[in-house]
């Protein structure tokens, strides 16, 4: 047999950031085999938790791809193979550009005015799905492929696979994986632990240890950015299609959803190819379209109801956006909207960026409001996370944007709470700083912000608290 190196040196590679060469080479043996190419060895399986009952399932896996128009991932054969396999979501929607907003809304209901896929490192006062789950006990994890360690802090680069004479290649790209993202997880060693590579799911998988709530996010070129639509539904028939097979994987108490982070087009809807697959689907649904409105904050609404949980109060709470997945509505027990591609007056335009005013937008900048205390989906009450002072500042409240960038001020949520953790060759703090392994390189970005006049303070329960020496303003903390 031809090894994997051998079959990738005969294919051409272009720089990165352009498209890669276009014929697929399987990174593994199979979906649940370990590879020298996934470069962080396992260390050892997720603990195999008590399974907790949802009303219609008891897994939930999500599988994230980059950036296709809905029209060609759908006249791509091996998802139209798929889809007869689930049920396609003709409506289900991005909710802005680029692509980093996107990931972080799936887990925390807001992107916070984000329009670009810089480096960001949310406060810990800021709740995610994550918290929601563990106070139900439902177990999860996140699986990154080419993520050299547990919740690594940032981008990696190795031996490019396709060409061993080219340079190396960037795999692995933090701004898709939410969890790294944010402090309350990646900060909190029990939940860093659950920020997982591929060898890591090969090992759970195989050892029946895979978590209720699974986040899959292959690498650059298998999830389609740098690549081609072929190449990814190469990918997909490698990775899903024997999966939905195993039974480690995929039983019948399993939903899994298969999507785009965002569609290509941004002057359209952003209206992505979504399948919804697993042994949970009901056999009269499989390969029909359900022409229901959704978006991203749909994952966090039918997870909440499915559950029972909480919510975090921001748009998984907002129901022009967050209709659970219809198939499932008798068992959940759950009306939607009624929005649909034939009822379409109250749907919303998704695909607009730039405008939003939040903490992850430098230019039109305001504090987090405390999440909005409010029913959702699921029958818990608003997560409010222990750091979040709920009297100092709500939506009603909030006050006007400021530019930072104009004011000279670096945004709070650029600042890497563990400085040291990013360090060059010679350990010491770089605001643009490289460490080298064996394997590959580490790169990422740190900045410290400081000056005579101008500085910005940042503490655990005081995200974008903003100081501005000489006027004596305080930016609101929550």
């Amino acid at each position: 047999m031809i090894s994997l190196l051998a079959l990738a040196a005969l294919v051409p590679v272009c720089v990165q950031g352009a498209a890669i060469a276009q014929t697929f080479v399987a990174p593994a043996d199979c979906p649940t085999c370990t590879s020298d190419f996934y470069v962080g060895q396992s260390n050892g399986s997720l603990p195999i938790s008590p399974v907790v009952k949802g009303k219609a399932f008891d897994r939930f896996i999500q599988i994230w791809l980059e950036n296709t128009n809905y029209a060609v991932a759908a006249s791509n054969p091996q998802f139209q193979a798929i889809a007869k396999k689930g049920i396609t979501l003709s409506q289900y929607n991005g909710v802005t550009h680029p692509s980093e907003p996107n990931y972080i809304a799936s887990i925390a209901g807001d992107f916070f005015g984000m329009a670009d896929d810089d480096v960001y490192f949310v406060d810990s006062n800021v709740s995610t799905v994550v918290d929601l789950l563990e106070a139900k006990n439902v177990s999860w994890a996140t699986y990154q492929e080419n993520m050299p360690t547990d919740a690594f802090q940032g981008d990696y680069a190795q031996a490019n696979y396709f060409n061993s004479s080219a340079p190396a290649y960037t795999y692995y790209k933090r701004k898709h994986n939410p969890f790294a993202i944010f402090n309350s997880v990646a900060n909190e060693t029990h939940r860093a632990e659950r920020i997982r590579n591929f060898n890591d799911f090969a090992v759970d998988v195989n050892a029946s240890a895979l978590a209720q709530y699974v986040y899959i996010t292959p690498n650059l070129v298998n999830d389609g950015h740098d690549t081609s639509n072929s190449f990814l539904g190469n990918w997909v028939d490698y990775f899903l299609t024997p999966l939905l097979s195993n039974s480690n994987f995929n039983d019948n108490r399993t939903l899994i959803l298969l999507t785009f982070d965002e569609n290509e087009d941004y002057g359209s809807q952003n209206t992505v190819f979504t399948v919804l697959l697993g042994g949970s689907v009901p056999n009269a649904s499989i390969g029909t379209t359900d022409p229901t409105f959704y978006t991203h904050y749909s994952t966090l609404s039918t997870v909440e109801n499915n559950w029972d949980l909480g919510n975090l109060g921001r748009q998984d709470v907002n129901e022009t956006v967050s209709n659970v997945f219809a198939p499932f509505n008798i068992a959940l027990n759950y009306t939607n909207n009624g929005w649909s591609l034939t009822n379409n007056s109250g749907i919303p335009f998704t695909n607009e960026t730039g405008i939003f005013a939040g903490v992850l937008n430098t230019e039109l900048w305001v504090p987090i409001p405390a999440p909005v205390d409010t029913p959702g989906a699921g029958g818990g009450a608003t997560f409010f996370s222990p750091l979040v002072n709920r009297a100092n500042l709500s939506t009603s409240s909030a006050p006007s944007p400021i530019n930072l960038t104009a004011m000279g001020l670096v945004n709070p949520a650029m600042i890497n709470p563990n400085i040291s953790a990013l360090t060059t060759s010679a350990g010491t703090s770089s605001s643009s700083s490289t460490s080298s392994s064996s394997n590959g390189t580490a790169s990422g970005t740190t900045t410290k912000a400081s000056g005579a006049a101008l500085s910005v303070n940042v503490g655990r329960g005081a995200l974008g608290a903003v100081v501005l020496g000489g006027m004596g303003l305080v930016g609101l903390m929550i």
